[in-house]
């Protein structure tokens, strides 16, 4: 009886971990990341959202992980998952970066 009683603890664990890691995002190639991060700020210049010196900061902090990258992938013939991890890191700091700067109300006159 106990060890039906773990046995169904256990099912009930795995079935409520499953959902979990099926709703969570979808994993991103470092490309895709850069080419939605490119996105977004062309996006947030156009509506008017970023100011044209908030752009051009993140554009420069965007060419500096695109030079990053190359730099990884040429030290080593490809991406070891530490260089992974660490472009990941910095790619969630200037993703957090653009949504601020996009939502901050400042119009692109640099007005609140």
């Amino acid at each position: 009886m106990k060890r039906f009683m773990i046995s169904v603890a256990a099912a009930s664990l795995l079935a409520a971990t499953i959902p979990a890691v099926a709703s969570a995002a979808p994993w991103q190639t470092i490309n895709q990341r850069q080419a939605n991060l490119e996105r977004r700020i062309d996006q947030g210049v156009r509506k008017g959202d970023l100011t044209r010196p908030e752009a051009q900061r993140l554009r420069g902090q965007f060419n500096q992980l695109a030079q990053l990258e190359r730099q990884y992938r040429r030290s080593g013939g490809g991406l070891d998952m530490r260089e992974r991890r660490d472009l990941d890191r910095r790619f969630d700091r200037l993703s957090q970066q653009v949504f601020a700067e996009r939502h901050d109300r400042q119009d692109h006159r640099g007005h609140y």
